[in-house]
């Protein structure tokens, strides 16, 4: 059994997600590794974050960059070894550093042994561990479910004479868990990592394990109702309501086995990933009772607009459904357009990244800050001769996929590659753009956004109304978002101007303003002043 670890430590504490491919090359093949993550856990450790999520390293064909894994129980040697592991896991402890790790199984790839023995014949002892359906009549797929990659949810494979079921990739065929061999297995590939001494997990479609059995056809929207979410609009699966092919009620007794075993390891934490319809309303069904996720990971905030009445109503929703659950939040990550790109537009204001690092880490919550957020990266225009994911190049050109939010850290401006790799080329293509935005050049300048991270996260670790506080949102203009945090002890009032324009904020009770962590704001008397993306944060007298 691992050593004994402070319980609900995941309860406000900041993760820091590091995508292994593109943080930093140790062995000059041009892809990140897990050895480049311990070199830089110093970096990491002065950030001041309490933990770190890795994406996926276990062994795979990588069609879909490590979320397609055909062994759950090793690294795939582009990334290290299992030592290299350990010794990953043993710096960041020492370091006060907790690891989860990217827990992709809902799917496995179709290179997987399962997978092959699966496709085999009817009666093998895997033959059931996949979805497989007989075709209609006609010989079209069991039904309209869509890939969220694009096409069919459903491949006929030739030697079984049927189709098997992929919510994503068609190399990425769905485990079957209504078989409970399936729970077991994958159980089993949780207790191999907890007993190895990981922290927690991130569980990848945490809601996509189970499906219909009746396999009835996905109702489709008006088309005057938005889209779907976790797809752009151009993908045909945005117009689905995904009412049969996930989030089925019985998905939670999976999830109450997980739990199950995680509690058995004082300390452990699971973030899921949930993609839904109805997200918010979903979500409070995820960490209900103490006995389901520790917290939930929606795409609430990484789909959704900069607007003040858009976040205080999914914040507001969240505690309608689940007043006593926990979430974690993101503005970036993997799969999603950088947050300044996304909100700003190609040129956005200079102030627009420390005003989304003070929100996010201000929000009731766990924030997962991406790498690259803390240096204010702008998404990446890979061209399309260099791009890598299936995803874009499926949707090309109107929609360019996940290739801009993956690009390698650029460590310093100068140097060869911008310093993460020695090979004659990265992975994916490092933009001009970025370099400004270098490690090495915000490390000289105290005044860069790299800074103002490490320093609000040093003073935000002291204030447990940010932490594990409450959270009430105040009235204010439109462009205003402004809420209070607190505890029994201690109260903040935070406001953020969300515009491009100058905007006033009354205060009504006693506050003095925080100088240091508040930024383009006066206070005279009680109405204050903002400049655009201004931030005030004041602490009650």
């Amino acid at each position: 059994m691992p050593q004994t670890k402070q319980a609900n430590w995941w309860k406000g504490a900041i993760i820091y997600q590091i995508y292994p491919r593109s943080f930093y090359d140790t062995n000059a093949d041009g892809v990140g590794d897990l050895v480049g993550i311990t070199k830089k856990l110093d970096y990491v450790s002065q950030l001041g974050v309490d933990a770190i999520w890795i994406s996926p390293f276990f062994k795979s064909p990588m069609k879909d960059f490590g979320y397609d894994v055909s062994d759950f129980y090793d690294i795939d040697p582009l990334f290290g070894s299992l030592k290299d592991w350990d010794e990953l896991l043993q710096q960041a402890h020492q370091r006060n550093i907790k690891i989860l790790t990217d827990m992709v199984i809902n799917h496995t790839s179709d290179q997987h042994a399962w997978f092959i023995e699966s496709r085999r014949n009817h009666d093998n002892s895997k033959a059931d561990w996949y979805v497989w359906e007989n075709a209609k009549p006609d010989g079209s797929p069991p039904n309209n479910w869509l890939s969220v990659f694009g096409g069919s949810a459903w491949t006929w494979d030739e030697t079984r004479q049927q189709y098997y079921l992929h919510n994503f990739l068609k190399s990425q065929p769905d485990l079957n868990y209504n078989n409970s061999n399936v729970v077991d297995a994958a159980l089993s590939i949780m207790k191999f990592w907890l007993e190895r001494g990981v922290d927690g997990f991130r569980l990848d479609a945490v809601n996509f394990y189970l499906h219909d059995k009746k396999l009835r056809d996905n109702p489709m929207r008006r088309n005057d109702e938005p889209p779907a979410e976790g797809a752009p609009a151009s993908n045909p699966y945005s117009r689905q309501h995904h009412v049969y092919d996930k989030t089925q009620p019985e998905n939670l007794k999976i999830i109450e086995k997980m739990r199950a075993l995680m509690d058995q390891y004082p300390g452990t934490t699971s973030i899921g990933e949930l993609g839904d319809d109805n997200s918010m309303i979903t979500a409070g069904n995820y960490v209900c009772n103490g006995n389901r996720l520790h917290m939930v990971y929606s795409f609430r905030l990484l789909e959704g607009s900069l607007d003040a009445g858009f976040i205080r109503n999914s914040f507001e929703t969240m505690q309608q459904h689940a007043p006593h659950g926990w979430f974690g939040w993101s503005f970036s990550n993997h799969d999603i357009v950088r947050a300044v790109t996304r909100w700003g537009g190609k040129n956005p204001h200079p102030n627009l990244g420390r005003l989304l690092m003070q929100l996010l880490l201000t929000l009731r919550g766990t924030p997962c800050i991406y790498q690259g957020e803390e240096l204010s990266l702008p998404e990446a225009d890979v061209p399309h001769d260099k791009m890598q994911d299936p995803y874009g190049i499926e949707f090309y050109p109107t929609f360019k996929g996940r290739d801009g939010c993956r690009t390698p850290i650029p460590w310093q401006h100068d140097a060869k590659n911008a310093g993460f790799t020695e090979a004659k080329e990265p992975w994916l293509p490092i933009p001009i753009e970025h370099l400004e935005h270098a490690v090495d050049l915000q490390e000289a300048n105290k005044n860069t956004l790299l800074h103002h991270y490490r320093r609000f996260i040093h003073w935000r670790k002291q204030q447990p109304a940010l932490i594990h506080g409450q959270i009430n949102f105040v009235d204010a203009d439109d462009n205003i978002l402004a809420f209070e945090r607190h505890t029994t002890e201690q109260t903040f009032l935070l406001v953020f101007n969300l515009s491009h324009t100058k905007a006033r904020f009354t205060v009504v009770n006693a506050y003095k303003l925080v100088e240091t962590h508040s930024f383009d704001v006066t206070l005279k008397k009680n109405t204050m002043s903002l400049l655009p993306f201004g931030v005030a944060i004041l602490k009650k007298i």
